[in-house]
């Protein structure tokens, strides 16, 4: 063999090879993003599950010790228009005449009610009846569990209902959650509230269903972030334990993953697929 034919072989050779190896690195940056946005796509899901929880847990103390507004006298103790969300939770209120309030909702040790169990307190400060109009709720945690999950941040629920509706805008503030397992998350985001059933009965939560639309930010413990966008608004039924219906859109790099959360059934599945490839199953809690 010439050298000149040696040379160029090995040039051929040489291309071939770095071809082969950029093809491969980018093979596994590719997976590695995907796995990347399921994985936050799957805590996105689990985060819009659990603040929705806070909704659940605030409008029955509401209910439960008379802040809720709309002339309903309410009371203490279980009452029969609610899903025994607080049925181990002491609440307390300061002052218990005249506004803003102070309210404590503890759940001590913890107990399972409505098929979730919660332990830890819910601190909120409240500036008027939560249904008015233009009341601000701005909702704090103290060593607080949701099914295992840690909660931390601020949630901050602004009325902003119009005569015949009624509806929040909710903002998270340095929300952070961490799993059962030990790996956490970081989220923010605004979200608007719309109730869509039971409004009529306000003093009957078994009948209310909510409607979330809005955007959102989650940053994994690596330091990776994807943005959210609710495609179709999300629904929580009070006597549902989670989110039962509709689609969210996370951006990854070049790609995209839609979280489904199903057709309605009160059920804790929900599906991640990636560009329209097979979706994967996982549960909400």
């Amino acid at each position: 063999m010439s050298l000149k034919t040696f040379l160029s072989v090995t040039a051929i050779a040489a291309v071939t090879i770095f071809s082969s190896c950029k093809k491969n690195d980018t093979e596994n940056t590719t997976t590695d993003e995907f796995e990347t946005t399921f994985e936050i796509s799957g805590d996105e899901a689990v985060t819009d599950n659990l603040t929705q929880d806070d909704n659940d847990v605030l409008n029955e103390a509401a209910i439960d010790k008379n802040f809720m507004g709309n002339n309903f006298t309410g009371g203490t103790g279980t009452q029969s228009g609610t899903a025994g969300t607080l049925s181990c939770a002491t609440v307390t209120i300061t002052p218990l005449i005249g506004w803003p309030k102070n309210i404590v909702i503890d759940f001590g040790t913890g107990c399972l009610s409505n098929g979730v169990f919660r332990k830890g307190k819910i601190n909120v400060t409240l500036s008027d009846s939560l249904r008015k109009s233009g009341s601000v709720a701005v909702m704090t945690f103290d060593n607080y569990y949701v099914s295992g999950f840690k909660r931390e941040g601020t949630i901050t629920w602004t009325n902003t209902s119009a005569p015949g509706g009624k509806s929040w805008e909710r903002k998270v503030e340095n929300g952070k959650i961490t799993a059962p397992n030990g790996t956490y998350w970081l989220h923010s985001g605004i979200k608007t509230v719309t109730q869509t059933a039971g409004v009529s009965t306000p003093q009957d939560l078994l009948d209310d269903v909510f409607s979330i639309t809005g955007n959102h930010t989650i940053t994994n413990a690596a330091g990776r972030t994807r943005t959210s966008t609710i495609l179709t608004a999300l629904q929580k039924k009070t006597i549902c334990s989670n989110i039962d219906q509709g689609t969210v859109k996370v951006q990854g790099p070049n790609h995209y993953a839609i979280i489904d959360f199903g057709n309605g059934a009160c059920d804790n599945i929900a599906t991640i697929s990636i560009d329209g490839r097979p979706p994967r199953t996982f549960l909400l809690r």
